[in-house]
């Protein structure tokens, strides 16, 4: 057949997806989105089990009214991070500006792996990056890239610093403090080393790394040290290791500096709060996560390096099958190939916000917490201390015959049943109620009604 034969080809798009019903499904998406918001903060932070909506697709596709009615369950029986009684994780309800460019990136379906596939999206990507990481004190010369998370960034920086250090193939170890993140033992399995390669270091009452029992412990280390990390902001108690003296451990000795600033080192991005995570700056390689305290939708994760040539060095492969980059494709400058623009809700989200904006979610969930820890003090609890928005906390279990686990889910129950929700972490061998302050909905009422309860389960 040749092609002079033919007039056109037959259609081959799906009913659904002409332009005209695309943009009609969207506008009816909103609506419904509006019908689900005006009900948010009427539905508990967990849902009643809901039955699950047909999984497979039907021989011919839905039209927008079914589908949205599909949608509907999966939304009533998802976590609903906009209720005020949402206090149990690192989870806030969305900026709206980010929710608009999630759908701005998924309409547009650019692809950060190359940049002639986001051409504008990849400068975007390393030029507010490069502000973020010199905000952050990192230098003129700082960037990084965008990740899927805290752990893929984790991960990304810590590859980096192993193949810089001149350790790929070979035995090495990672400092940390007991209290890190998991990511960094997801991290030794992905480059083949052992779990003992983990060594970690004590903390002090404060929860943070000591940087003379770190000291003491490399001096007696025997084998390479790929980095030491440390964090910013840990996941129960929200210590921030002192970064300044670690890093003068690392500078004298000539170590690679991993700050875990997943939670964290959102508050070097303010004005008033800075000193919590003090001597950013002076790290190596960083990650953070906005999406943990200023509320841009998920993902929003960023690993950033003081000289970022270093992921280029590491992970750069060829892409024959695209036009040369100006500075570098994304895919060669981490793990991942494929990769959606998240970084326009990064960006729009911040702009939404503004440094004030910025400044009052940093101020109300410090505020939170504070006021929840003055509260809670004259209780008989165990509540360690901690430097970020997250407030945990148990019974004094001395003379008691209910246990720290038994007590912990007997309380989290009746906490549910009035419509707040904390988290059970286990820290140090104890159940403990974890609340996370940084839900701009969370008021009085709920802080109040908190109190109210654990006293109450207390005196049991």
């Amino acid at each position: 057949m040749q092609l002079t034969d033919l007039d056109t080809f037959p259609s081959s798009l799906p009913p659904g997806q002409h332009s005209h019903t695309m943009m009609a499904l969207i506008r009816q998406a909103m609506t419904w989105l509006e019908r689900w918001q005006e009900d948010a903060q009427r539905r508990p932070p967990l849902p009643s089990p809901v039955a699950l909506p047909p999984v497979a697709p039907g021989l011919w596709g839905l039209d927008g009214a079914s589908l949205m009615e599909d949608l509907d369950p999966v939304v009533r029986g998802s976590y609903n991070p906009w209720h005020p009684g949402a206090m149990a994780h690192l989870d806030p309800p969305p900026n709206p500006a980010s929710v608009v460019g999630e759908l701005v990136c998924a309409w547009l379906n650019n692809n950060m792996l190359a940049e002639e596939l986001s051409p504008l999206l990849s400068q975007l990507e390393q030029h507010l990056l490069r502000w973020i990481a010199q905000r952050l004190g990192l230098g003129g010369d700082a960037g990084g890239i965008m990740g899927s998370g805290g752990t893929i960034c984790t991960i990304t920086a810590l590859v980096t610093a192993r193949h810089q250090r001149g350790l790929d193939g070979q035995q090495a170890c990672l400092y940390a403090s007991v209290d890190c993140h998991n990511s960094l033992a997801k991290a030794l399995r992905v480059m083949g080393l052992p779990a003992t390669a983990l060594r970690l270091v004590p903390t002090d009452a404060m929860g943070r790394l000591e940087p003379n029992l770190l000291d003491d412990a490399l001096q007696q280390e025997k084998e390479p040290v790929l980095a030491v990390v440390a964090t910013a902001g840990t996941t129960i108690r929200g210590a921030v290791d002192p970064i300044g003296p670690i890093a003068d451990v690392c500078r004298r000795r000539g170590l690679w500096l991993h700050v875990d600033g997943a939670i964290g080192a959102v508050c070097g991005l303010g004005q008033h709060h800075q000193g919590r995570v003090a001597h950013l700056g002076w790290a190596d390689s960083l990650t953070m996560n906005p999406q943990k305290w200023l509320g841009i939708a998920k993902a929003s994760a960023m690993v950033l390096l003081r000289q970022p040539q270093g992921l280029t060095d590491t992970f750069a492969v060829p892409l024959a099958y695209m036009e040369p980059a100006r500075v570098a494709h994304g895919g060669d400058s981490g793990l991942q190939g494929t990769r959606p623009a998240e970084v326009l809700k990064l960006w729009l989200g911040l702009r939404q916000l503004g440094q004030h904006g910025i400044d009052d979610l940093l101020d109300g969930a410090l505020q939170r917490a504070q006021a929840l820890r003055q509260a809670l003090a004259p209780l008989p609890l165990v509540m360690p201390s901690g430097d970020l928005h997250m407030v945990c906390f148990r019974p004094d279990m001395a003379g008691s015959r209910e246990s720290s686990g038994a007590w912990s889910r007997r309380t989290r129950e009746l906490l549910l049943d009035q419509g707040l929700m904390l988290s059970r972490p286990l820290y140090r061998g104890e159940r403990y109620l974890k609340a996370v302050l940084g839900n701009p909905f969370t008021g009085v009422e709920q802080i109040a009604t908190v109190v109210d309860t654990i006293s109450a389960s207390l005196s049991r």
